[in-house]
């Protein structure tokens, strides 16, 4: 008996081509979780929000980052707004849907955090309140969408945008997305942390010296 397999494969060949796309911009990535890494381990905070997929998707990210992505390393700030169902369904009933993440932006974000945002339409109205909040909060705010152009690749600082026909695939190279930042932000954090015992190694060489010399012109070091 033959298995109908064509939906699998076109799956697959939809993936394969809009990964060769997506791949020409993977470079953002870089640039985002580097970035993540500088202002997380300077005491900001990352936030993150999303709908259905896209909300699961954001919270892998944050849950990457209080948690860990590969190697051990200390825990960073990162909140998935949509994980506080008490706070998402009151301001749900009290003000409506398009406010459940522009509030909590305005609740938590401080100027320099950063906000992502993540849509496979990019027009998600709750979403877009959300950029707007970000933006005048002094946030950084960045999207993950599927095709451009869409309002909410237009209304965020930087955005990636990933050309696929279907939600399923714009989903796939989302979390291909969210793991290389990951990947970038824990290289980064590596390179911060090697830094911080070379400058203190250097420090504590540094104060030997002076012990040392001290001790010779008291003459206790005789």
């Amino acid at each position: 008996m033959s298995v109908e397999i064509q939906p699998v494969t076109e799956h697959c060949d939809e993936l394969l081509a809009a990964l060769g796309e997506f791949r020409a911009r993977a470079h953002i990535t870089q640039r985002w979780g580097e970035r993540l890494a500088a202002v997380l381990g300077g005491g900001g905070r990352l936030l993150a929000a999303g709908n259905g997929g896209s909300a699961a998707q954001a919270q892998h990210l944050t849950a990457e980052l209080v948690g860990r992505y590969r190697d051990d390393r200390p825990p960073f700030s990162a909140i998935a707004l949509h994980a506080d169902t008490s706070s998402t369904t009151a301001i749900a009933n009290d003000y409506g849907v398009d406010e459940v993440f522009a509030r909590q932006v305005r609740a938590h974000g401080r100027p320099g955090d950063v906000l992502m945002l993540l849509s496979t339409s990019g027009a998600s109205a709750n979403l877009l309140s959300a950029a707007d909040a970000g933006r005048a909060a002094g946030l950084r705010v960045w999207a993950l969408t599927g095709p451009a152009p869409n309002p909410l690749s237009a209304g965020s600082d930087e955005a990636l945008s990933v050309a696929a026909p279907t939600t399923a695939t714009v989903q796939e190279l989302h979390l291909v997305a969210v793991h290389m930042i990951c990947e970038a932000f824990d290289a980064a954090v590596e390179r911060q942390q090697r830094l911080r015992r070379l400058d203190g190694q250097r420090r504590g060489g540094k104060q030997r010296v002076r012990q040392a010399d001290g001790k010779r012109l008291d003459g206790t070091g005789r």
